[in-house]
């Protein structure tokens, strides 16, 4: 018992330890990289409630480091993203120094959502209002579309600093607004207990075999509408 009760703590701070080298490769706007340290963190974070759940550990200090991991990887990382997205759209003739740091708002968005989140008693089984790590794929992808996306119209958008600032406060936004959102966690092996995460975890890799990064933003937005219609037609 005394090895076992670590396994879900230790699977957590694997997903905090992802988000610190994601950080550090950001820092050097190496996104793709940071992109799957990011995801491999987000992996983690996927598992170790389930694990907590399968060996019948769970804890208050494994919901607390949970969100504490987040902080970095869903939290930090993706303000500090769009801090560099902001800065790199700077005009060199008449910067604005302090624009870029209103990328941070994603990062103020997402600590409040997360102190919110371990209180909150409607939000065991499903979300209210955007998921941190959902939030974070599609602020890092951002920079990974404007890199290798052809399309003109997304990358004269990608390098508005108004449009991007735009994006960061309506991240911080849906982090928190009033929108149940269900739950891509499962909870157990059992497919018809999980049909709805399963079959859009699907969904959302054939997104990505077509159109790459871009896949990512047209998930998050399918997962708001599909939650949008299993709220007021699915659901009973």
């Amino acid at each position: 018992m005394t090895i076992k009760k670590h396994i879900p703590n230790l699977i957590t701070l694997l997903n905090l330890f992802c988000g610190c080298i994601a950080l550090v490769f950001a820092s050097q706007s190496n996104f793709e990289m940071a992109f799957y340290f990011v995801f491999l963190g987000i992996f983690f974070d996927f598992f170790d409630g389930f694990f907590a759940r399968l060996l019948k550990v769970s804890s208050p200090l494994g919901l607390q480091l949970d969100s504490l991991a987040d902080m970095v990887t869903s939290g930090v990382v993706p303000g500090y993203v769009m801090f560099v997205l902001l800065q790199k759209c700077q005009n060199p003739a008449f910067p604005n120094l302090f624009l870029p740091y209103m990328g941070f708002i994603i990062t103020l968005g997402s600590c409040y959502r997360l102190a919110n989140f371990n209180i909150d008693t409607r939000q065991t089984d499903s979300f209210i209002g955007l998921p941190t790590p959902a939030n974070t794929l599609f602020i890092i992808s951002l920079p990974l579309i404007l890199k290798h996306s052809d399309s003109l119209a997304l990358l004269e958008m990608l390098s508005n600093q108004w449009f991007l600032m735009l994006i960061a406060v309506f991240s911080a936004f849906i982090l928190n607004a009033e929108i149940p959102l269900f739950s891509l966690k499962i909870k157990d092996v059992r497919f018809k207990k999980n049909a709805l995460p399963i079959c859009f975890i699907l969904f959302s890799v054939l997104l990505i075999a077509f159109f790459q990064y871009l896949g990512i933003p047209l998930i998050i937005i399918a997962y708001v509408l599909l939650s949008v219609v299993n709220n007021k037609f699915l659901k009973k």
